[in-house]
């Protein structure tokens, strides 16, 4: 296929390039890797459910002190967020990704040495760093290979990987555990990042980021050729759909502008209020099932449902983004996770239960794993990975207020019924601050004609 024409002969409008291209071999290496290190980063969050049960019975730390220690990671995934965003904005999608797969895979693989509860929460923490880094990066560079027509399906594709390694990571400490001690958890979760680090040196620079910065143009054609399959780009200059006047601001100061305040605090209400609920229910939902009188295999198997109904939800919530408003899509899945949380709640038999959970947890993580993708559409070159990544940081923070919560309202007296009806709350909060974002104006996803310019 002819390589698109924009402006004057010789240029390539890069993103009509890609929009007009088939999924190349190359681009699914970006998203393998990608996946791969979602995979990883999914593993190595959830790591340290997998082993308190053990650390309570060999260090005999009670649970207010284990609550401190899953809430450290969280943190560090906060902070690796908020930082990453900006110097990816900055150094480039690649570098910054490669060395937060290096940082999360080396303090993983230090966390196998830990002999204390403060010593264990610290180096959780600086894995935080590392796994909250990944993401917004994994997800900006897979968004800036995408055809337009099919980033949302790919994104939210790529997001799967996350809830499969923190699933996948179950299964396997199941196995390990007993055979190796919990030790082993933290030294696959490091040994496996770190190959990947290696790996993803193989992927390209975002080919937005490279032409933004003025990268040399033949460095800019071999991408193209590798994306077209062909030698024949002949182009000496290279364009974005992007208002270039942006990049005479930070990519927070562009963020927080006035063209995108209003949906960047849209998009920060509606996550944050997702990974409030989300934390919440995958860290309590045990507790809250067998304190209502079942047993703990049946506690652990009802829980589990929750979070395994998210990545067929993801999937479907992607495709039906790139064919109609996304933001009525999202929001229509967080009203529904609003309606069977509360009919979870409502639940007077354990049967009932089963069959609602996995489907609250369809529509959450429909809703929730949908997020990056629309922030990504959002934000233009400039601005986008501090953009997704500032997202995903200040959702962060709704997870620590969930797992702490959860706690708190247990000690209160509150019952499953009582904490599953308030969960209803923030849900709804989340379905009408996206609507809202969609229907103000403030800025709308990039359209497949010319990606970011009209966000």
């Amino acid at each position: 296929m002819k390589p698109q024409l924009t402006g004057s002969p010789g240029t390539i409008d890069v993103q009509a390039f890609i929009d007009n291209q088939k999924f190349s071999p190359y681009q699914w290496l970006v998203l393998t890797v990608c996946f791969l290190v979602v995979a990883a980063d999914g593993f190595d969050t959830a790591a340290i459910g997998y082993v308190a049960p053990t650390l309570i019975k060999e260090w005999g730390i009670s649970k207010l002190v284990l609550g401190n220690v899953l809430s450290a990671s969280l943190v560090g995934l906060a902070f690796g967020a908020l930082i990453a965003g900006p110097c990816a904005d900055r150094f480039g999608r690649k570098l910054v990704l490669v060395a937060s797969v290096a940082v999360f895979g080396l303090f993983s693989l230090a966390t196998a040495s830990a002999a204390s509860a403060a010593e264990l929460s610290g180096w959780r923490f600086l894995t935080g760093l590392g796994l909250g880094a990944a993401i917004p990066n994994a997800t900006t560079l897979l968004a800036e290979y995408a055809p337009a027509r099919r980033r949302a399906f790919l994104v939210n594709s790529m997001f799967c990987g996350f809830t499969l390694g923190a699933a996948g990571g179950g299964f396997l400490a199941a196995v390990i555990i007993p055979a190796f001690g919990w030790r082993s958890v933290f030294i696959v979760g490091g040994a496996i990042p770190l190959v990947l680090a290696v790996v993803a040196l193989a992927l390209p620079e975002s080919i937005r980021f490279m032409v933004l910065r003025d990268w040399p143009a033949d460095k800019i054609r071999v991408v193209l050729r590798r994306i077209a399959g062909s030698a024949d780009i002949a182009a000496s200059r290279f364009t974005l759909p992007d208002d270039q006047a942006d990049t005479l601001r930070s990519p927070l100061g562009l963020i927080l502008s006035q063209r995108f305040r209003t949906g960047t605090f849209m998009l920060w209400t509606t996550y944050f209020m997702g990974v409030l609920v989300f934390y919440l229910m995958t860290s309590w939902m045990p507790t809250l099932v067998k304190e209502a009188g079942a047993t703990l295999a049946e506690a652990s198997l009802i829980a589990a449902l929750f979070p395994l109904g998210g990545t067929l939800g993801a999937m479907a919530c992607g495709w039906l983004m790139d064919r109609i408003d996304p933001h009525r899509v999202i929001a229509v899945a967080y009203f529904f996770t609003a309606v069977f949380t509360l009919a979870m709640g409502q639940a007077t038999s354990g049967a009932y239960l089963t069959l609602l959970t996995p489907i609250a947890g369809l529509f959450m993580g429909a809703g929730l794993v949908s997020m990056p993708a629309l922030a990504a559409s959002f934000y233009p070159t400039h601005g986008r990975a501090c953009g997704v990544g500032w997202m995903l940081g200040i959702g962060r923070f709704g997870g620590i207020l969930g797992a702490v919560s959860g706690g708190t309202l247990l000690q209160l007296g509150l019952g499953m019924s009582s904490i599953l009806s308030i969960l209803a709350v923030p849900s709804l909060l989340a379905a009408i601050a996206v609507a809202g974002k969609g229907m103000s104006g403030a800025g709308q996803p990039a359209q497949p004609a010319d990606v970011a310019s009209e966000a």
